[in-house]
């Protein structure tokens, strides 16, 4: 399947891997690289550039194919060293990142000049744009469904991905709620170029988190995720537990008054007890609506060549019904 996406980034199938803190290392990339997509290394998941470094040369080990890292710019004082970081990429020469979180124009002028593609994920129209007028070659939107951050828009992917395709000239792609072929040949009718998917690729095989996780979001339904932070406008969908439940209660109890201190037992550090030892009930962790459209544990090949599968059969029967 050929879309301006799969040109862009020298992929045979238009399905995109986002970068997940804890998640996005090696294996996964070259995974879902291997399989035809575009894996994404999590670059603020590596401690130093020095580790990014590392840890790209490990996937380059692994897959001959294109694979990309995402950056996320973080607000605050303490800024991670995105020069450094940068450096890593430039130099083990990695042409595609996705960015994400603050604007990432800063740091464009650098990856332009040595050849590096940028997707930059928006939860909006006007985000989007944004990413359009500063140079970035595509954008990922990111609809209200979707696991981490949706923005505070609220704007679920059917309106979203329309909206987009009215205003957008450089390609998109559907981020947010995204597991099967049926998804895929929506987002593409409603104007994408191809899908971002997160949580579907967590309960993989080849996913290096514990196989708790990958329980946990094949037990979980689409009425199990929760949205938390609202009253510090970063609002973050997250797998229910019992830390959310304390935290929602925090939210309920100190109204506007809460301040991310408030939290922290819920939020700071959660992701290496949970992804690495599988203790669940750690704290609050990103989570998509999808969970209620997965149901196992497949391979990265096997996902992706059955959505591919999916999507052919859904185009070519299917939808040719109704066109006869």
């Amino acid at each position: 399947m050929k879309t301006r996406i799969t040109e862009l980034f020298g992929i045979e199938h238009p399905i995109i891997q986002g970068g997940m803190h804890y998640v996005g290392f090696a294996e996964m990339a070259a995974a879902v690289s291997n399989a035809g997509g575009l894996g994404i290394i999590t670059g603020l998941t590596q401690p130093t550039a020095e580790k990014l470094a590392a840890e790209i040369a490990r996937c380059r080990t692994m897959t001959d194919k294109p694979f990309g890292v995402n950056l996320t710019f973080l607000p605050g004082l303490a800024s991670p060293d995105y020069p450094g970081y940068i450096q890593a990429i430039i130099d083990g020469g990695v042409k595609i990142v996705e960015t994400a979180g603050n604007n990432p124009v800063k740091w464009l002028p650098v990856l332009k000049e040595n050849g590096i593609k940028v997707i930059h994920k928006c939860t909006s129209v006007r985000h989007s744009l944004k990413a359009e007028s500063i140079g970035c070659d595509a954008v990922s939107v990111d609809g209200f469904e979707c696991g981490g951050h949706p923005g505070e828009d609220d704007v679920p992917n059917f309106i979203l991905l329309p909206r987009a395709a009215e205003e957008l000239t450089i390609p998109f792609v559907a981020s947010g709620g995204v597991a099967n072929g049926k998804q895929l040949v929506a987002a593409l009718a409603m104007g994408a170029e191809g899908v971002n998917m997160g949580t579907r690729f967590i309960a993989t095989q080849e996913a290096p988190v514990h196989i708790n996780v990958k329980n946990a979001i094949v037990a979980a339904s689409e009425l199990d995720t929760r949205l938390v932070m609202r009253p510090l406008r970063n609002t973050e969908r997250v797998l229910n537990n019992a830390a959310v439940e304390r935290l929602l209660a925090k939210e309920k109890e100190l109204g506007d008054t809460i301040t991310i201190q408030d939290i922290l037992p819920e939020v700071a550090g959660v992701y290496p007890r949970i992804m690495t030892d599988g203790t669940m009930e750690a704290g609050a962790w990103s989570c998509g609506m999808v969970v209620g459209l997965i149901h196992d544990i497949p391979t990265c090949k096997q996902l992706i060549d059955g959505i591919m599968a999916d999507a052919h059969a859904i185009i070519s029967d299917r939808l040719a019904r109704f066109a006869a």
